[in-house]
């Protein structure tokens, strides 16, 4: 029988410390969630208000101070936008709603009869004997005090972003204070623009296929006349920057209030059926060509990051989940000693990815330079 290896008491050591460290952080992350949840969605309104100067700037020519002027307008005018269309589209909808509640009992227990009948369960019970128990309005007063943090909450994400683009003009001579040495500088800028190129990546494919998907979304509402269409649009293209739950959510919330809007049937069905073929046309053969290697996840941390950011952040965090994940990944592939944590989130087991375009072939790329070995000590001088 083989003895098992012995791992040498410094490794055993070092992986203890990194486990702790990690509870450690997980639950400062989760103390200070109130305080880091504003900051990092500034920091990627910042990322995304860089690709959109950047963008502008490519494609209309313009000098770098208008072309910045121009993008932080278009994404606070968005952010505001998105909030008021939420918070209008939602009073819309609930007072549209109390129009159907006076006939919901009716046609929930119809509902209920005929998916008993359906099934042959017999007797099925009623709409009131289902909620009976249920304190709505306490789920209501939740609602409301959560409508009301996402109000406090984007004021402060304007404040952090206000001060982010401030500190952006000393952001140069701090990286040169930082890494005094031009390799070790060259190394941190590319870990930056592979951050940078993720979210990126990541706030484009989403946007476009979002797009793709709320156009033909709102035509088949429309087509049904469903109440609230445009509401329903907009949290369609919201949601869908949620991995797994927000394609969940905008293909079955619109069938799903359409069984309860209509006395047929078939509205709720054309709905389903017509949300989950695009959902699954867009996920299966549009999005795979777009990402490309921006998006080098794998699904299962996809996933868990989805789960474990729900759980630290709630809904902000599972906005940011994939975002985050990204950039774990591409810190970490820059140290010897955690780059094998970024292999296993890599969807391919390169978390360096591609070569630049701009790189030449005189260049090594991050994956092809050797391991980082610190440089031997010089001798002591004589005196």
């Amino acid at each position: 029988m083989k003895s098992p290896v012995a791992l040498p008491a410094s490794t055993v050591t070092r992986n203890a410390v990194v486990l702790l460290a990690a509870v450690a952080v997980g639950a400062a992350l989760y103390w200070l969630r109130d305080i880091l949840t504003p900051l990092a969605m500034a920091i990627f309104l910042l990322i995304m208000i860089d690709g959109v100067k950047r963008a502008i700037e490519r494609r209309l020519k313009l000098p770098p101070r208008a072309a910045g002027l121009a993008a932080l307008l278009l994404v606070i005018l968005g952010f505001f936008a998105s909030i008021g269309i939420l918070v209008n589209g939602a009073a819309g909808f609930f007072t549209d709603a109390s129009g159907v509640s006076a006939n919901l009992g009716p046609r929930l227990d119809a509902i209920l009869r005929d998916g008993a009948a359906l099934f042959g369960l017999g007797a099925a019970p009623t709409a009131a004997e289902l909620v009976e128990g249920v304190d709505l309005r306490g789920y209501l007063t939740d609602l409301a005090f959560q409508m009301q943090g996402i109000l406090s909450g984007a004021f402060f994400v304007l404040v952090y972003l206000g001060f982010l683009l401030a500190a952006q003009a000393g952001f140069r001579k701090k990286l040169v204070a930082m890494f005094p040495n031009r390799e070790s500088r060259g190394e941190a800028l590319s870990v930056f623009e592979r951050v940078r190129s993720g979210v990126e990546g990541y706030l484009w494919v989403q946007t476009v296929t979002g797009a793709l998907i709320c156009a033909v979304a709102w035509a088949l509402m429309r087509a049904v006349g469903l109440q609230n269409a445009e509401f329903w649009t907009f949290v369609i293209f919201v949601v869908g920057f949620i991995p797994v739950l927000g394609g969940a959510i905008a293909g079955l919330a619109p069938p799903l209030f359409a069984l309860v809007q209509f006395e047929s049937y078939w509205p709720a069905l054309i709905l389903l059926i017509g949300l989950q073929t695009i959902l699954f046309l867009v996920g299966n053969l549009v999005q795979p060509r777009m990402q490309g290697d921006n998006q080098n996840i794998d699904p299962v941390v996809v996933l868990l990051s989805l789960a474990l950011w729900g759980k630290l952040w709630g809904v902000i965090g599972m906005f940011l989940s994939t975002p985050l994940a990204v950039m774990a990944m591409a810190i970490l592939a820059e140290f010897r000693g955690s780059r094998w944590i970024a292999v296993l989130l890599s969807g391919d087991g390169e978390p360096d990815g591609p070569p630049r375009p701009g790189s030449g072939p005189g260049q090594a790329h991050a994956r092809d330079k050797p391991p980082r070995r610190s440089a031997p000590a010089a001798p002591p001088a004589d005196h």
